[in-house]
């Protein structure tokens, strides 16, 4: 054990060496190795971060989340010019479902509409996203509650003038001032406020910070139900332990009664499962990687073979000790490990470095968009594996030959 130590220190002093004697040629050699670290790492880190991410912001979701409605969140069979002939769908349907449907734990009648401005006395907040929904939205998206109260069913079935603010709408109009029961103005009319949410940050999804969550009989009563700048959904969550399929299945089947669609005639409306929306997700941060890995392998193979460069140069520089160490009784996998160790140091020097390029990046990036991006664990694992891996295949070859010499021919070379 302690020989290998001591070959290991002088493998390090020897690698210290190269780097420090020809600085220009191991720059260059390494580069490779850098770059193919950086690029992988840099890959696997922005991916884990989506990743993550997307997970934080869905967590407050039910995966099992259904959105019925006369569009497709994704790739549809169904042509385009006959998903715009669909129906939208209605507050009948809505209310006809949730009385029907045994399967389903909450349903919430939401529409799509514009982004408006809110404004209290001389303060105003633009570019507000609306959303007009009823009142069991929070029972299908954990909303927190900074301050207040969510409306209730009673106003909410009667479209009562209330609005619940996202954190940095009630910042933007009231500041430090408590905004519970002050009034705002909101599609020319005024709005009482009673609550704030919890801010939430910057979602893959968007943000509630900047919204203003209103009644949707408010805005039914106000535009009527036809209207281009409105587009309704119904949000259906499932009975815990119910099988998404089947639940989709007896809303279809509901659904198609009671808007008369005969047998043999498709549907006139999507349901469109949030697991599937995160299965398509999941498919393509796979693909990402797959495409990062032959991208960084390419560098890594050009890497591998500047660490070979080196070593191979090494080997004809220190010919003469070799020879010497195996005059004075040194084995031929003494020498053998001596070079494979220096190979595997200097390429781990390089893949330090990639990794250190990562993680300098990422805090930038970090400090300036609103997006954490996170060198993890794992992965400095497989870029420290992964240039060891390359220093020890690059680097078998020449400690090889070098284990090879004979000392006699090794010592006279040197002469």
């Amino acid at each position: 054990m302690l020989l290998y130590l001591r070959l290991l220190k002088e493998s390090l002093s020897f690698a210290m060496n190269a780097l420090t004697n020809n600085k220009l040629r191991t720059f260059l050699s390494l580069l490779g190795v850098t770059i193919g670290i950086f690029s992988i790492i840099a890959v696997l880190a922005a991916v884990d971060s989506l990743d993550r991410k997307i997970k934080k912001d869905m967590s407050s979701v039910d995966k099992n989340t259904m959105y019925l409605k006369r569009f497709s969140f994704g790739p549809s069979e169904i042509p385009r010019w006959k998903r715009e002939q669909f129906p939208d769908v209605s507050y009948d349907e809505y209310q006809y479902l949730k009385d029907n449907v045994t399967s389903v734990e909450a349903m919430a009648f939401q529409i799509f509409t514009k982004s408006e401005t809110a404004k209290y006395e001389d303060k105003s907040a633009s570019n507000l996203n609306v959303v007009p929904v009823s009142y069991e939205f929070t029972d299908i998206q954990s909303l927190k509650i900074e301050h207040g109260r969510f409306y209730n069913e009673a106003e909410s079935n009667s479209g009562t003038a209330v609005a619940v603010l996202g954190y940095e709408t009630a910042q933007s109009l009231f500041g430090d001032e408590n905004p519970i029961e002050k009034k705002i103005r909101l599609y020319g009319q005024k709005f009482t406020v009673i609550g704030v949410l919890e801010k939430q940050g910057q979602g893959m999804f968007g943000s509630n910070d900047t919204a203003v969550i209103i009644p949707v009989n408010f805005l039914r009563n106000m535009y009527g139900d036809h209207n281009d700048f409105m587009t309704p959904v119904i949000i259906i969550k499932p009975k815990s332990g119910e099988d998404p399929e089947a639940v989709k299945a007896e809303i279809t089947q509901k659904l198609r009664n009671y808007r008369g669609i005969k047998a043999g005639e498709i549907d006139n409306f999507i349901i469109d499962i949030l697991s599937g929306f995160t299965d398509l997700i999941d498919d393509i941060i796979g693909k990402m990687n797959v495409i990062g890995w032959i991208i960084s392998a390419f560098s890594l193979l050009v890497g591998g073979f500047g660490i070979a460069n080196i070593m191979f140069v090494s080997v004809k520089e220190r010919t003469n000790l070799i020879g010497i160490q195996k005059a004075l009784g040194a084995k031929n996998r003494f020498i053998l490990f001596q070079f494979l160790f220096e190979a595997v140091i200097l390429s781990l020097i390089g893949g330090v470095v990639g990794m250190l390029m990562v993680w300098g990046i990422a805090k930038i990036l970090t400090s300036v968009i609103d997006f954490e991006f996170i060198l993890g664990l794992s992965n400095i694992i497989i870029g420290t594996g992964l240039a060891a891996f390359i220093g020890l295949l690059s680097g078998i070859l020449p400690a090889i030959s070098a284990s090879k010499l004979d000392p006699v021919e090794a010592i006279r070379s040197g002469m």
